[in-house]
């Protein structure tokens, strides 16, 4: 099974003179398990967006989901391994944003994988908004 690509969800920020809907919670995509499955995040639009991912968990036993370290010359600091952070099985953990020194492919893209199947919803956040 190769990589899906999943694209991120811009939550979009408020501004004055405009009405906004917000943003519907998106269910997510489920992840196929293992090396070389995962998923592709495109490189995002523009330097100021932060990425940030949803993981839920209902595998019945914990597992990580990993951020791939990038390529150089990119990803300057990508000798620094993968980025992974374990989520408990029952639960929905928020990880993010992610250094691009460290994990951008060398299209700017992210690669992910998960050592259990989880549901994965990205988001971006542009980074000049509090």
């Amino acid at each position: 099974m190769a990589r899906v690509t999943l694209t991120p969800t811009p939550l979009v920020p408020l501004t004055v003179g405009t009405t906004v809907a917000g943003v519907v919670d998106p269910a997510g995509t489920a992840s196929v398990a293992g090396a070389g499955n995962g998923f592709t995040i495109p490189a995002p639009s523009s330097s100021n967006v932060n990425l940030w991912l949803r993981v839920a968990n209902a595998s019945g036993g914990s597992g990580t989901i990993s951020v791939l370290a990038g390529s150089q010359p990119l990803a300057i600091s990508s000798g620094k391994g993968p980025l992974t952070v374990t989520v408990a099985n029952s639960t929905t953990q928020w990880v993010g944003p992610f250094d691009s020194s460290i994990v951008a492919q060398n299209d700017g893209s992210l690669t992910i994988e998960t050592s259990v199947v989880m549901t994965v919803t990205a988001f971006t956040l542009d980074g000049r908004r509090i």
